[in-house]
This record gives structure tokens, C-alpha cells and sequence, in this order.
């Protein structure tokens, strides 16, 4: 790779991918469609840029998507933009904003913003034909950027069904200034946005990485007794950041629900704290202080116990896996444990329904009674568990692998 100045961005470095390698999990089919759409864009110069490299479900697919990209002859590159602490926790209050949290923008929210927005414009854009900018954090700087020659997409991962008005008629007018604009879902898509410039792409999951490949029993039953968990009694497992939509406080009252009915039941909590997340560790206190001294509930973070291989070992030894999300934009970690064949209980909320079909990989809940039901319900009957799991992987596998993602991703750049 050539060296050059990217001024306060960050090259975000990413392993390698082969096309070849999703030949088994996708099917050939899949491929033959990727390539297909790859041909006329080969050689083409596409750039990624959000606001962190590790912790939550964009870096995860970026991580995935670059790799393959240039796999299949597309120059792809992801970045990183600069900023600091009061940015991101105006950039927080944003999206819990625009997804329905009150809040009253001020002043200086509105310049802590821009002020980080800015020196991100440094840097020659038009070197890349085609540049993705991902959710709210970088959305200013294609206007801030001025005149180009790159085509200009924004891809918002959260949900907008119900914005803060305030927030979004601020950066409304930055969301404008881009050639297309990509929603996971219809129900997200602003109707106040020009309908030619929407797309609708929902993510996907990468079964080839080690978060989601394939492990032996053993393994698994070895990393969950080095992280504390008796794998002779029933595990229910929620994998996600701590995160006030994610629930975490719903999951605790659940188990604690749960744990009546089944007294030797155990809770595993894992979540990545994020660089551009500063209510991440608040949240893993609040919900700590709420768990107590309960020796059966164990938390984990990426400074402790969450890798993506502990993860994945978790998502296929627990008995269910909760997404008890209250407002949800995808909740890819619904997908990995489906992929998994283990049966879900989620939040009938955002992108959830996409792909937790109710009744067939698991059980769509609105409340912590109608959660704990359900739990209390795969709990006691493993068989059904079981079924619903193994519908869930085939489902997924049809529908939400990284080559579908790609596929789609590829429709639109050739469309710009």
C-alpha cells in the first residue's frame, strides 16, 4: 500500500479475504453472483469512514467487507476519523436522540460537532471514486469537504422511526449534500429525503471469522469453565453492548424471573466497551450494581472475557440467547446466534424482525414478563430449542452472509 498523508484520519489496517472461502456457508450461487457484479467495477477506489475501529456491529462488518472487497478486485480502504471525548458524547446523545431519546440540542453540542467534523475535511477525498460514510459521527463532512468528483453515500445503521426532531433537522441538511442514502429497513428511511437518493441494504454477519466459524464442543465447553460458568446447568447468554436500548437492566429482572422457576439457571452478559461509547461504562456499572453479589450472573467486556472466540462459545453452549433490545437498528448478534443454531428470545424491535422469524429460530417478546415466558418456555422443553435453532441457522444462511451484504453494496455503487 502506498504511504500518504490522511492528515487526522486513521488507515484502519484489516487482514485478508477470499471470495472462495464463503464457498461452504453461502453456497456457490452466492459467489457466482458476487462476481458477476464485481466485473464492471473492478479497479474502482472506494472508501469506508466511521468513527472507530473495534466495538459494535460497523466496525465488525467493515472488518469483514474491506477484505472481501479487494478480494474481488475493488481498491477498498476504511478510516477512522479524529476526535475526542466531548465529541463523541455529543455524537452519543445524538443517537440516542434520533432514535427517540429526548434531548435538547444545544449550542454548543452543535459546535462540538462541527469543530470535530472539520478538520476530518483535510485530506483529498477525490482520490476515491466512491466514499461511504457511516452514521452520524462523520455525516457533516461531505458538505464541510465542498465540490468532488467521488460519488457520496451516507449508510445510517440506527433506527429513525421516530427521530428527535431537533437533531435531525441539524443534520438534515448535511445528509442532503450526499448521492445516496442507505437505510437497513423502510421503516427507517426519512420520508422528508428524496426518494431516488434511498436504498435499503440490511447487514449481515461474516461466517467465516471467529466470532462465527464453526468450533468443537470441547472447546467451548472449555472456554465458558475458564470464564466461571458451570456447563452442567442451563445457561442463558446476552450478547451486546452495555447499551440503555440494549436493555441490560430488563435482562437482569428476566433472569432473576427466570430463576424462580429454574434455580439453577446462570446469566452471561458479554459486550464490547467502545472507544466512541463514553455511556458504555456506565451502563456495565449501572448493571453491575444491579446484578449484586448474585454469583450466577457473570458480566464480561473486552477487557476481560469477550473475544470474538469467547463469544462465540457462549452464543453456541448457552441453552437460549437474549437480545432484549428496547430500540434496535439490525442487532446482527441475533443473526450470529441463530447461525448458531441456538434459539433466541429478542425484542420485537428495529431490524429484529428481519431476521428472527416469531415461532421458527425463536420467540419475538415486547415485555420482561413476556421475555422471561419465553425463556422460561425453550428452558423446559430442549427439544423445541433445538428445532428452533436449526431453523434459525438455515434461515440466516439464506439470507443475512456477508456475500448477500456485498452483493448489495456492489448494486449500488454500479447504480451511482
Amino acid at each position: 500500500m502506498v504511504e500518504r498523508n490522511t492528515g487526522p484520519l486513521q488507515l484502519v489496517s484489516v487482514g485478508n479475504a477470499s471470495l472462495d472461502s464463503y464457498r461452504k456457508p453461502a453456497g456457490g450461487k452466492a459467489l457466482e453472483e458476487v462476481r458477476r457484479l464485481a466485473s464492471p467495477l473492478e479497479g474502482a477506489r472506494v472508501l469506508h469512514l466511521n468513527s472507530t475501529a473495534y466495538g459494535g456491529g460497523v466496525a465488525e462488518i467493515l472488518r469483514s467487507d474491506i477484505p472481501l472487497m479487494r478480494d474481488i478486485g475493488i481498491h477498498a480502504d476504511w478510516m477512522t476519523i479524529a476526535g475526542d471525548d466531548p465529541f463523541f458524547r455529543v455524537t452519543k446523545a445524538f443517537h440516542n436522540a434520533l432514535q427517540g431519546a429526548e434531548y435538547h440540542l444545544t449550542g454548543a453540542a452543535k459546535r462540538a460537532y462541527l469543530d470535530t467534523n472539520s478538520p476530518n475535511t483535510a485530506f483529498s477525498y477525490d482520490d476515491y471514486y466512491y466514499i461511504i460514510v457511516h452514521d452520524p459521527q462523520p455525516a457533516a463532512i461531505r458538505s464541510m469537504y465542498g465540490s468532488s468528483k467521488a460519488k457520496w453515500v451516507w449508510r445510517c445503521h440506527i433506527d429513525l422511526s421516530d427521530p428527535n426532531p431537533q437533531v435531525w433537522r441539524f443534520l438534515r441538511p448535511y445528509v442532503d449534500a450526499y448521492d445516496a442514502v442507505i437505510f437497513t429497513m423502510a421503516e427507517y428511511a426519512m420520508k422528508d429525503l428524496p426518494p431516488e437518493k434511498v436504498r435499503l441494504i440490511p447487514p449481515a454477519i461474516d461466517p467465516t471469522t471467529p466470532k462465527n466459524t464453526s468450533l468443537p464442543p470441547k472447546l467451548c465447553e472449555n472456554i465458558l469453565s475458564f470464564a466461571g460458568i458451570d456447563t452442567r446447568r442451563p445457561l442463558v447468554t446476552q450478547v451486546s453492548r452495555f447499551d440503555p436500548w440494549k436493555d441490560p437492566l430488563g435482562v437482569v429482572e428476566v433472569y432473576r424471573r427466570v430463576k424462580r422457576q429454574v434455580p439453577e439457571v446462570q446469566l452471561a452478559m458479554l459486550g464490547h466497551l467502545a472507544m466512541d461509547d463514553p455511556q458504555g461504562a456506565e451502563m456495565y456499572e449501572a448493571t453491575r450494581k444491579a446484578a449484586g453479589s448474585d454469583p450466577d450472573v457473570h458480566m464480561y467486556t473486552n477487557f476481560t472475557a469477550a473475544s470474538s472466540i469467547e463469544v462465540n462459545a457462549f452464543q453456541r453452549s448457552s441453552d437460549v440467547v437474549i437480545q432484549k433490545s428496547i430500540r434496535e437498528g439490525f442487532g446482527l448478534v441475533v443473526a450470529e446466534a441463530q447461525w448458531k443454531s441456538t434459539a433466541v428470545v429478542a425484542g420485537r424491535v428495529g431490524g429484529i424482525p428481519m431476521q428472527l422469524r416469531d415461532g421458527s429460530g425463536g420467540y419475538l417478546v415486547d415485555s420482561v414478563d413476556e421475555c422471561a415466558d419465553r425463556v422460561l418456555h425453550l428452558l423446559e422443553d430442549p427439544e423445541q430449542a433445538k428445532a428452533m435453532g436449526e431453523r434459525g441457522h438455515r434461515y440466516i444462511r439464506s439470507h443475512y452472509l456477508t456475500p448477500r451484504l456485498v452483493a448489495d453494496e456492489l448494486k449500488l455503487l454500479s447504480s451511482l
